[in-house]
């Protein structure tokens, strides 16, 4: 057997070798472009801001599950023994505010 080519057959693999590079060529020049570069970049930049709010939410989704809690019962009843503390709490935390702001003031 012969390894021998014919120039027609030689030349046929010279224009599919150059049709091959032109592509590869087209797609080096697309991946290399600064708009394609600055596309990935901006993909990349949102999907990790998508993931850390993703995990933001999680974690004050729990966070507020696990407060409410401790001031509402499974069934949805409030627990008087937390819920009234936390109100005084509240509202002396809102009066000496008041008495501060007015003191200011004169």
């Amino acid at each position: 057997m012969s390894d021998a080519r014919s120039p027609a057959q030689i030349e046929a693999d010279i224009i599919t070798r150059r049709e091959q590079l032109a592509v590869v060529l087209d797609e080096i020049g697309v991946r290399v472009h600064p708009q394609t570069i600055i596309g990935d970049a901006k993909a990349k930049a949102a999907e990790a801001v998508d993931r850390t709010a993703g995990r933001a939410f999680v974690a004050v989704n729990r966070a507020v599950s696990d407060v409410r809690a401790q001031f509402v019962t499974e069934d949805g009843a409030p627990r008087l023994e937390r819920v009234i503390p936390a109100a005084l709490l509240a509202v002396g935390v809102v009066g000496l505010l008041t008495v501060s702001a007015r003191r200011r003031r004169k």
